[in-house]
């Protein structure tokens, strides 16, 4: 690596740098996910699972996790990019609360669904993406138990989203298809 009067350079840098913009777009996809609360029973959910796994998908796992912290860093820094902020609190005291553990889940899953994924199917794709939202939902309710007594964490915590998300996953999953069939035809 190289040294230039910014600091550090070197590959890997100039490939963080290539990403930047379409990281920076990626954030802010996801920043419009949370934002957006499609009616559902039991709770309202929002576009924050369909976000990540097809960003994972589509973007691979580096600029997947560079796109996640990038949304986690807006949000501590007291951007309101959360669900249900600025109302329901900003920064570091809305990552410290409740949903804390999903924040987390996200950015590991965005990593490991993109890992997974790689040169996939569509089923490897959808596997994947179970796994990504086995690790949300297992940081997320381990989290949760900290505000809610752990014979209820099922119940508020993962029950109620379960049907939504693996929705998700399947639009997901459909959505990658899709693109790589058109990457495949604009190729010919």
């Amino acid at each position: 690596m190289m040294m230039s009067r910014t600091g550090l350079v070197g590959p890997g840098a100039r490939t963080l740098y290539r990403h930047l913009p379409l990281t920076a777009a990626l954030a802010a996809l996801i920043t419009l996910a949370a934002k957006v609360q499609v009616p559902f029973w039991p709770v309202p959910m929002t576009m924050h699972t369909l976000a990540v796994m097809t960003i994972a998908l589509l973007a691979g796992p580096r600029v997947a996790v560079g796109a996640m912290a990038a949304y986690l860093a807006a949000g501590a820094a007291g951007l309101p990019v959360f669900s249900g902020s600025p109302a329901r609190g900003i920064g570091i005291a809305y990552m410290a609360g409740p949903t804390g553990g999903y924040l987390l889940g996200y950015l590991l899953a965005a990593g490991l669904v993109g890992w997974l994924a790689l040169g996939g199917g569509t089923l490897r794709r959808v596997l994947a993406m179970l796994a990504g939202l086995a690790v949300i939902y297992a940081v997320g309710a381990a989290w949760l138990s900290a505000f809610v007594p752990a014979d209820k964490v099922l119940a508020v915590g993962v029950l109620p989203f379960l049907l939504g998300d693996l929705l998700k996953i399947g639009v997901a999953a459909l959505l990658a298809a899709l693109w790589t069939r058109m990457r495949g035809k604009g190729r010919a």
